[in-house]
């Protein structure tokens, strides 16, 4: 089980659970656990809103909504560039950037870098083919040129010869003015609007929803959960997440091969797994 929540209030329990998808919820073969699925529901059932808060663009969340038979509700996409609702799928905020300053100086040090950006709700346009897998929805190849001609909600930069270690130095050495940036496990580079994190993304849904942000639990592994983390009345890193991603949480709770977000949503919603 997590850590006993010794630094919350005497009977709190969340009434919003932001929780990551990769890494959290499913592996990378997109299964998930029954224990998962069974804590998610029933934390649901309870009364709490369950809010996936994610990288993945809209069209690549449905198919984890469907997996855990949600049937309403609101969505974090594209690392809080955009928020949803669904069903149907409705876009209720989408923010942009224009994209071609920070792309152009990390195509000047990775010229080989694969580019892709978000179509929201779609897919994404590309300058190359992205390994199998990697991105999903419809994808179109054009020239890199018309790809930053105009703002966009996110920005891919892949580069499948490097590492994420490399990314993490080259995004550190070259501060990206006017962009948020996240990198994932692999040499993959996110670029969103500067302000823009999981945690603006969720405000705004908390706001809606009418939930204080003290009566949120975020759960995550990545780095771009971080933000989510911190913000978060509550926030429990993945047993397998970065030391920086666990510094920024509450709480740390076993890793995803352990069923470590059913062990952490459990304990507050008196579940036996």
């Amino acid at each position: 089980m997590s850590e006993a929540a010794t630094e919350t209030p005497s009977g709190w329990r969340p009434k919003l659970l932001a929780l990551d998808i990769d890494g959290t919820l499913v592996d990378w073969k997109e299964e998930m656990t029954p224990a998962v699925r069974k804590a998610v529901l029933a934390a649901r059932d309870a009364g709490a809103h369950v809010v996936l808060s994610t990288g993945r663009s809209v069209y690549g969340i449905m198919p984890i909504i469907d997996l855990l038979g949600l049937q309403a509700g609101h969505g974090v996409a594209s690392n809080g560039a955009v928020t949803f609702t669904y069903p149907p799928v409705e876009i209720t905020s989408s923010v942009t950037f224009d994209p071609e300053p920070a792309v152009r100086m990390l195509l000047s040090h990775v010229p080989h870098a694969l580019v892709a950006v978000e179509v929201v709700g779609r897919g994404y346009r590309t300058n190359a083919e992205f390994p199998e897998g990697e991105i999903t929805g419809e994808m179109w190849i054009e020239s890199l040129d018309d790809l930053v001609r105009e703002p966009v909600t996110r920005v891919i930069v892949r580069d499948p010869a490097a590492s994420s270690e490399d990314f993490v130095a080259l995004a550190h050495s070259l501060g990206l003015q006017g962009t948020n940036y996240f990198v994932g496990y692999t040499a993959w580079l996110d670029l969103v609007p500067d302000g823009v994190s999981k945690a603006s993304g969720l405000a705004g849904v908390a706001a809606a929803l009418g939930v204080a942000q003290s009566d949120v639990l975020a759960i995550g592994d990545g780095r771009n959960d971080t933000e989510m983390l911190e913000w978060a009345g509550r926030g429990v890193a993945m047993g397998q997440a970065p030391e920086e991603v666990k510094a920024s949480a509450d709480a740390v709770t076993g890793p995803l091969s352990e069923d470590g977000a059913a062990l952490e949503i459990a304990s507050w919603f008196d579940l036996s797994l």
